[in-house]
């Protein structure tokens, strides 16, 4: 869930015209488009699977929880240590390591399903992933104007395809291995091989698709990239992070607990239903933000939390009656809602800065991002050792959703769009 930022790409020439340059850059478009969805759907791969690591292995829900939010250390770890590097070594030479590492990943799941590997594997993704997520989108960009350039096109094509790999990945993942699991033999092992050798042939495919970054010459001294905080915009930047926090811990719930909800609550055991909860509510999101594209950012950050509390309603009330139907709905609205509220803050925590020292605005709002996707799952988890599940998702949801009101009333009256006010 990152900025789309188009980059410029290599003018260059080819020997036989820009026809075929032109088509090399389409290919190279469509093979890092599946490449990112792929490599983020098997961030989620582990989702229908949690219940049987419980089963096998006797792991409370606090331990799933933290095999679950040991991912974002890895995540954060990237952001800040080489997400930016793409920039100055090529797209290329960060994408296709990041690809491999995921590969690492699945077969540290299939060779050492311990605990221990459990965690490392999940670390080991986190950090492909926060490799991934930056550059990917970059690259779409770059890729696009290669492709149209020339020609006719619009920038909007690259950012919907990025919002529909990123999101729409991230639910894949869980759809493809909860069908795996329910429906095809060794359900802890076929998934990651299935990952390993897909990944395996994108990144050969991304490794003969053009380079599209103008490198710098010479290359600048290495540093970790930048956290600040625009003194003159902490208030909007603020409640950027905080919208988009609570966001994340949405979706976080969805990547951990909800297929320990539907079977312990709602007394549902399918691999396959416990995949399809988690796609559904993804895909909602990546559908809500392509539909809105053009909406504005008024319009984003109020529709987010009216569709978002309307879905953790309920889904919380799928929780109480129990009524799968409520629970699946209530998903969809929350995956939708939590997708334009987390777009929205994600747009008004990148206007807090200029140009210059955007990406260090934008590292500050994903270093809170990324601690909704682990500290309330873990949280949650600890709790529902002592309070039944639907009581803390009631607490939850009242949380969230007081977070989010507070957090996008906030940045739309500093943005003068408060009460109709202000322009788009």
């Amino acid at each position: 869930m990152a900025v789309i930022t188009p980059g410029r790409a290599k003018p260059g020439t080819h020997p036989q015209g820009p026809t075929r340059r032109h088509r090399h850059h389409s290919f190279g478009f469509w093979a890092t488009t599946l490449a990112f969805l792929m490599n983020m759907g098997f961030s989620a791969v582990p989702t229908p699977l949690y219940v049987l690591y419980q089963q096998r292995d006797h792991f409370s829900t606090i331990m799933i929880t933290v095999v679950y939010a040991v991912y974002a250390v890895g995540v954060i770890a990237s952001l800040f240590l080489a997400g930016h590097l793409s920039d100055w070594i090529g797209r290329k030479r960060v994408l296709v390591p990041a690809l491999l590492l995921n590969i690492v990943s699945a077969l540290i799941f299939l060779f050492a399903p311990s605990l221990t590997g459990l965690l490392v594997a999940r670390v080991v993704c986190g950090v492909s992933v926060g490799l991934t997520t930056a550059t990917a989108t970059a690259y779409l960009g770059e890729l696009h104007l290669g492709t149209w350039r020339g020609q006719t096109g619009s920038p909007r094509r690259s950012q919907v395809v990025a919002t529909a790999a990123n999101l729409g990945g991230i639910g894949f993942g869980p759809l493809v291995a909860g069908l795996l699991a329910q429906y095809a033999p060794r359900p802890l092992e076929l998934p990651y091989a299935v990952w390993v050798v897909t990944l395996a042939v994108l990144a050969a495919l991304v490794a003969v698709s053009p380079e599209t970054a103008d490198l710098p010459d010479p290359a600048p001294r290495y540093r970790p990239q930048h956290v600040a905080v625009p003194e003159h915009a902490r208030r909007m930047l603020f409640a950027a992070v905080a919208t988009g926090l609570a966001s994340f811990a949405v979706f976080g719930i969805f990547n951990s607990l909800t297929p320990s909800f539907l079977v312990g609550t709602l007394h549902e055991g399918s691999h396959a239903v416990a995949g399809a909860v988690a796609f559904a509510a993804f895909a909602a999101g990546a559908v809500a933000q392509i539909a809105l594209i053009r909406g504005g950012f008024a319009l984003t950050l109020r529709t987010g939390p009216i569709v978002l509390v309307a879905g953790l309603a309920l889904l919380v009330g799928g929780m109480w009656l129990p009524s799968l139907a409520m629970f699946v709905i209530g998903g969809i609205l929350t995956g939708a809602g939590g997708g334009l509220a987390f777009r929205g803050a994600l747009t008004a925590a990148g206007a807090t800065a200029p140009p210059e020292s955007r990406a260090e605005a934008l590292a500050f709002f994903f270093l809170g991002a990324y601690i909704g996707l682990s500290v309330p799952v873990v949280a949650l988890g600890i709790a529902t050792q002592y309070v039944s599940a639907r009581v803390v998702m009631l607490a939850f949801v009242a949380i969230v959703s007081v977070a989010v009101a507070l957090g996008t009333r906030s940045m739309l009256a500093q943005s003068g769009f408060e009460g109709g006010a202000g322009a788009r």
